[in-house]
């Protein structure tokens, strides 16, 4: 395991061990109640097109689990299996599972480590937001989603998009309130290194341990899905923030998320 994925591993893990009293409190009330839970509306109407049912799905850096819960559950899928770095996220995906009654079984690894066990498993992948920033090669990454994915598998990326890489959010010290769309960042290469914590979990900004993480150009995406031979099949670019930085430039005609799907030949 490189360093700088050790040094996340512990940065991940603090930050879960840290987390707000209502970070993951609604997940299993909501998964309960509502198919597709935790889903954007467009991601919801592209997984809702294919038939899941009593297939084997995985999740790619899971996080707490929430995400693989629902899908297998509003799909009726047969299992779900999501890998994250995290252990004590793992173990607190695992325990909520169980809650649930949901087959999805979670795995403490760094994704290039995910061992032979898992090869051809999966009929479907799924990666969402914050997944793929935290490799620095994605050449590495999609080596192991083709050896995971059986032929004629489908993966499903929901991610923000590379566009809103070149922006500095609220709070930088490069951001220009008068010119938000104000490119100050490389589009295609630059590696970001900070010690401000996980905002989103913990609910406010704290001294972290480090976090590391890699900006990618979609070229670079497809590029790395096309060389283990994976077709695509369609992709969405959408005008809302998901990331929680870019709010403020939500419907106004630049692209800030996007959907790919592409299927395994």
């Amino acid at each position: 395991m490189e360093d700088y994925i050790k040094g996340n591993k512990e940065a991940w893990e603090e930050a879960f061990e840290l987390r707000s009293e209502d970070y993951g409190s609604d997940l299993v009330e909501k998964i309960r109640r509502e198919d597709y839970a935790f889903f954007y509306d467009e991601m919801k109407q592209v997984l809702e097109r294919y038939d899941f049912k009593d297939k084997t799905i995985g999740q790619f850096c899971c996080n707490n689990g929430r995400e693989l819960m629902s899908l297998v559950k509003s799909a009726k899928a047969k299992e779900g299996y999501g890998f994250d770095i995290a252990e004590n996220m793992v173990q607190f995906a695992n325990e909520k599972a169980r809650e649930l009654g949901i087959n999805c079984k979670y795995i403490a690894t760094s994704i290039l480590d995910i061992d032979d066990t898992y090869n051809d498993k999966f009929d479907a992948i799924i990666i969402t937001i914050g997944a793929m920033c935290w490799f620095k090669d994605l050449k590495d990454f999609f080596a192991i989603v083709g050896k995971c994915l059986k032929a004629g598998g489908k993966i499903i990326i929901h991610d923000s998009h590379p566009f809103t890489n070149m922006l500095a959010a609220p709070g930088d010290e490069e951001h220009d309130e008068k010119n938000p769309f104000n490119c100050v960042y490389s589009y295609f290469d630059h590696e970001w290194i900070g010690n401000s914590g996980m905002g989103y979990m913990v609910g406010k900004s704290y001294e972290s341990k480090t976090f590391t993480d890699y900006t990618h150009p979609l070229s670079e995406v497809i590029g790395a899905m096309s060389n283990i031979g994976i077709v695509i099949t369609n992709m969405h670019e959408l005008t809302y923030d998901i990331s929680a930085n870019f709010e403020h430039l939500d419907n106004q005609n630049f692209p800030l998320n996007y959907i790919l799907e592409g299927r395994k030949e």
